[in-house]
């Protein structure tokens, strides 16, 4: 945690917080903080800054908090994924998060088994949590949005061109003859398939909608690989 992402029912004051959860027990046992030690903080979608320790007891500390500083510019990336396997989902979400992405659209795929629909990584609680230990990693307090779409083909053709306007828009796809960009000077949205890709019907569908079929070279990369390779490449020295 190298920051404390602070909620509006951390403030017992318009410049106290009291922490008593896991943070607490991290500032506890990693940090080993004392009455006086300060440690980095940030409000939810709102600046960052420091936190003084006032008081600390076995149960909560209390900080008193200055937020003065700006987060860091959002990635200007819609990311299109589709659903991965619940193993390795917790670790992308989390890693979409590290990485400044704030507009994330779960979407299915032939090759996305229905049983990853059902894991419980996708209820509210277990989504919040994860983007929260993201932005803490990162530290960043500007808490991505994700949107969940469990029907390939009228996300396609109903939603995905509104979202592609004003972008360069991609689909990730082994064995295409145009290698990724790198370094883009705008907004960008990538679509990034499951683990063997988007089919050949799925890739046309993309395509139709204003995406351009790119590669990464010859090697065949796992999601929560793809994701930080692609958003490096696209966007060097934002990351």
């Amino acid at each position: 945690m190298n920051l404390a992402l602070l909620f509006a029912a951390d403030f017992i004051s318009t410049d106290t917080v009291r922490l008593s959860d896991r943070r607490l027990e991290h500032l506890r046992s990693i940090r080993k903080i004392a009455v006086g030690d300060s440690v980095p903080v940030g409000q939810v979608n709102g600046n960052m800054g420091v936190g003084r320790v006032t008081n600390l007891t076995a149960h909560y500390a209390e900080l008193h908090v200055s937020l003065d500083q700006a987060p860091p510019k959002p990635l200007p990336l819609t990311l299109m994924l589709a659903m991965p396997r619940p193993k390795m989902f917790r670790r992308t979400l989390q890693t979409c998060a590290t990485l400044g992405v704030k507009e994330l659209w779960l979407i299915n795929s032939y090759k996305v088994e229905k049983s990853f629909w059902q894991t419980p990584w996708l209820q509210e609680p277990a989504l919040h949590d994860n983007l929260v230990l993201g932005l803490e990693q990162a530290r960043d307090t500007l808490m991505p949005k994700v949107h969940i779409r469990k029907l390939f083909k009228p996300f396609v053709e109903d939603e995905l061109p509104a979202l592609l306007a004003g972008k360069q828009a991609l689909v990730a796809h082994p064995g295409s003859a145009q290698p990724c960009p790198v370094h883009l000077p705008g907004p960008a949205a990538l679509c990034i398939g499951p683990e063997g890709g988007f089919t050949d019907y799925e890739v046309n569908k993309l395509q139709q909608a204003g995406c351009q079929a790119v590669h990464l070279g010859q090697r065949i990369l796992r999601v929560e690989t793809a994701v930080p390779v692609l958003v490096s490449r696209l966007f060097d020295g934002c990351v």
